[in-house]
């Protein structure tokens, strides 16, 4: 079967993937309008957040379930090593079942939802049971969606800040992909201690960096998509585990399960994982931009390929001396706002560079198995919005 590019629209309505198609193209647009919209927000979210970082005692809750929990996997510890705060990730869907373990009523706490929707009954569920269980508890709500529930709930409030996403972030398809991204630099931008015009510089050059991506890979991620691979597994480290997760679950998504997708840590992988490895098996390490980090995952790449067990093995992220021959890089520039101590955007910034590749490759697999991407499930056993959750009171 030949690669459909992702900017014949025609093709992909007669494959039922134009939405899945087109939304993961539009990306970098978004994230350049994105900066914009932040730029205009800048003043509001400011007073919003006051001085609450600079507070040891103030807790940051970064939240969502499914793709939007690993948004919030992706950001916290970046955040947490910049602020005397305590930043953290928790999934509604641990929240919920475990309150006790996160929040103290005494403990100021500030819940930061990720929601495409806003209207899962995890994210209204946890908005609510921080307003029963703590005294001074605050809410920035970073959704895609104007008329979701946490925007529609949050009007008026004080305690509530609603943060839009551009509105064709709001994905018509099955899949989180605009709607992850955009969430994920939002957060970023929000958060982060860099003077704001740097945080927006970030922005528009990780824009640009997929821009360069997605020309360079799109024909090669769905030529690899075309090979019969029964697993895959992505690897990364860091900030960049969530990052595989998601691309693994884009995976089971969009081929419906038919495709066994798994993540995990290049060190972590050989503590079992590594017996899932046969000829039908893709391998994809997604590479840090952390020296240390890249030594440990040379490792495991150089080991995989001396085995010759998996079917393939390959490596996409920043070029660097260290693994300078990875299937798919791009130099990352360095910068000169001490981002790093060498001058380079952190993992969190640019994963949602290294996610494209999976995103166009989970949709060429989608249709390879003659699914329709932008609704693998027909049958409704799985919703883009999930059902049939029911909150249980403590």
């Amino acid at each position: 079967m030949d690669v459909t590019p992702l900017s014949d629209s025609s093709a992909w309505q007669r494959l039922g993937g134009a939405d899945t198609a087109a939304e993961i193209a539009q990306q970098p647009a978004l994230w350049e309008q994105l900066a914009a919209d932040l730029a205009q927000a800048r003043e509001r979210v400011q007073a919003f957040l006051g001085d609450r970082l600079d507070d040891p005692r103030q807790r940051v809750l970064f939240t969502g379930a499914g793709s939007s929990g690993f948004i919030a996997d992706m950001v916290a510890d970046r955040i947490n090593a910049q602020w005397p705060a305590d930043v953290r990730a928790v999934h509604t869907t641990s929240l919920l079942t475990h309150p006790a373990l996160y929040l103290q009523r005494d403990r100021p706490t500030l819940l930061v939802s990720f929601g495409r929707s806003g209207s899962s009954p995890e994210s209204v569920a946890a908005v609510e049971l921080l307003r029963a269980q703590v005294d001074d508890a605050r809410f920035l709500d970073i959704t895609c969606n104007a008329d979701g529930e946490l925007a529609r709930r949050g009007q008026g409030r004080e305690d509530t800040c609603t943060l839009l996403m551009p509105a064709a972030s709001c994905d018509r398809a099955f899949a989180m992909t605009s709607s992850l991204s955009c969430m994920l630099l939002a957060a970023l931008c929000v958060f982060d201690a860099a003077p704001w015009q740097q945080r927006l510089e970030r922005l528009d050059r990780v824009a640009a960096l997929a821009r360069e991506g997605l020309a360079q890979w799109s024909q090669a991620a769905g030529a690899l998509a075309q090979r019969p691979f029964q697993r895959v597994i992505y690897l990364a480290s860091g900030p960049l585990e969530a990052l595989a997760r998601e691309a693994a679950l884009k995976v089971l998504e969009l081929t419906a399960g038919q495709v066994l997708a798994l993540a995990n840590t290049p060190l972590g992988f050989r503590h079992g994982p590594k017996s899932t490895l046969d000829g039908a098996t893709l391998v994809v390490m997604m590479r840090s931009n952390h020296a240390l980090a890249r030594r440990y995952e040379q490792d495991l790449l150089d080991e995989l390929r001396r085995d010759g067990v998996a079917g393939q093995v390959l490596a996409i992220g920043p070029h660097s001396d260290i693994g300078g021959g990875d299937d798919y890089s791009l130099r990352v520039p360095p910068l000169d706002d001490g981002t790093l101590a060498d001058g380079t955007l952190a993992d969190s910034w640019l994963a949602p560079v290294w996610l494209t590749f999976a995103q166009v490759f989970a949709l060429q697999r989608s249709a390879a198995l003659g699914l329709t991407p932008d609704n693998p499930f027909p049958d409704g056993t799985v919703n883009r919005v999930v059902k049939g959750v029911t909150i249980h009171q403590g």
